[in-house]
């Protein structure tokens, strides 16, 4: 059974949380390894785990108000710690034996679906626990023990929570092993030249996953990113691309784990990240990092129902769309669905903007985001305006019905883009 990709497209907007031991330390998802943190004293971390305000519930609530329509956790980060009760952890390292007692996942599965969200599980197959992960070829046994944790573990995951939606691996690439680090000469490898090529079995591992789970949607993080359904640029909104699914995963503030005081991006911010990315025919999964109790920062879970409150009024040009015909660029770009064409701007460098010769006839034109429009008509082509007071809004939107479906339109010769004029 093939991956919906066009359902899974037609989302476009869902929430990635990066949660677990690292919340306690307050540095960030990396600190054991940045900090660095013993090994031992790490796995203590877990005796003060009691997460006592987790509420999965309250998470799936605020993740549908904000008009996210999944979810991605971390099951299990590169620290090792699971989110779950995993037999198959080494040293049972997982959140039923720390201090909460609590099989996370299962509850957040739970409230994912009771929210009507799909469901999905990030993995890293890293564990920094591992010598074998640094130094595979110096300490084989351990290596292979790092690669059968993480068979048993994705299989723990795939058959006890029933339907996953979303599968998404992180780390798990040829070229992460050892951190890029060479044995002989101590300089970074590249994705075309890893230490140890195929060290973690993509290929079986997909297929183990695909048969377990069949219909999941995977990220191209594993193997040599052969074997995954959508490409996934991070930090940074991918290029316009209709031709291969993608999706840009982006922090709220410059931090994937919780870190206090680091205030989210403002409305604006996060709202022209989402345009960018329906624009250029991508989905976005925005991160939230809780704190120790569990909770996601107030100030996270106020601006995500700023964005909620936005797409409630004018997610029609978000949701179910594609991106084009015409390439966005630094200042706007373009939605599509069936016979509507939706210009997104970001900026406005003048007070008007002309598009691209559209090859359709126009038979109305509204703005969503305002009343003040103003528009005209000439050679084909269509200027917009809006009143100084709409230009500051955080995105413009224009809804365009043609007579034709958007996605026949052709964008001929060298791109015109959104321009001012």
């Amino acid at each position: 059974m093939k991956p919906d990709m066009e359902a899974w497209r037609d989302m476009r907007f869902g929430m990635f949380i990066h949660w677990g031991l690292y919340a306690l330390v307050g540095h960030g998802e990396w600190a054991m390894y940045n900090d660095p943190i013993d090994v031992d004293e790490y796995r203590r971390l877990a005796d003060r785990f009691t997460a006592e305000k987790f509420d999965a519930a309250a998470w799936a609530r605020i993740a549908k108000a904000a008009g996210m329509k999944y979810m991605v956790l971390t099951t299990r980060h590169h620290d090792g710690f699971a989110l779950w009760d995993s037999p198959s952890s080494y040293g049972r390292f997982d959140a039923m034996h720390a201090a909460a007692k609590r099989d996370f996942v299962r509850e957040y599965v739970d409230a994912c679906r009771a929210e009507g969200l799909k469901v999905g599980f990030y993995y890293s197959p890293i564990d920094w626990r591992f010598p074998g992960f640094f130094f595979p070829r110096m300490y084989g046994k351990s290596a292979d023990d790092l690669r059968r944790q993480c068979f048993d573990q994705i299989r723990e995951l795939m058959t006890n929570y029933g339907k996953i939606d979303v599968f998404w691996f992180d780390g798990g690439e040829d070229y992460w092993l050892c951190h890029g680090r060479n044995l002989h000469n101590d300089t970074a490898s590249t994705p075309e030249n890893p230490q140890c090529p195929g060290f973690w079995h993509a290929e079986e591992l997909d297929g183990m996953i695909r048969s377990l789970q069949p219909g999941i949607v995977i990220n191209n993080r594993y193997g040599a990113r052969e074997y995954g359904d959508f490409l996934t640029p991070e930090g940074y909104v991918g290029a316009f691309n209709t031709s291969e699914p993608w999706e840009t995963n982006v922090t709220f503030n410059g931090s994937w784990g919780y870190i206090p005081d680091w205030p989210p991006y403002s409305l604006r911010e996060s709202l022209t990240l989402l345009s960018r990315c329906a624009t250029g025919d991508g989905n976005m999964l925005l991160n939230v990092g809780p704190k120790p109790d569990g909770t996601i920062p107030e100030d996270q879970a106020e601006r995500l129902a700023e964005i909620g409150a936005w797409l409630g009024k004018y997610g029609e040009c978000i949701y179910g769309t594609r991106g084009g015909p015409w390439k966005n660029d630094g200042s706007g770009g373009m939605t599509r669905r069936g016979k509507t064409l939706y210009v997104h701007v970001w900026e406005w460098k003048r007070n008007r903007i002309r598009l691209p010769a559209l090859g359709a006839r126009v038979l109305n034109v509204r703005a969503l985001t305002t009343d003040s429009l103003q528009w005209k008509e000439e050679g084909g082509q269509i200027t917009l305006a809006v009143d100084a007071d709409a230009r500051n809004m955080p995105v413009t939107v224009v809804r365009l019905d043609l007579d034709r479906p958007a996605d026949e339109l052709r964008a001929d010769g060298i791109w015109q883009d959104v321009r001012a004029d």
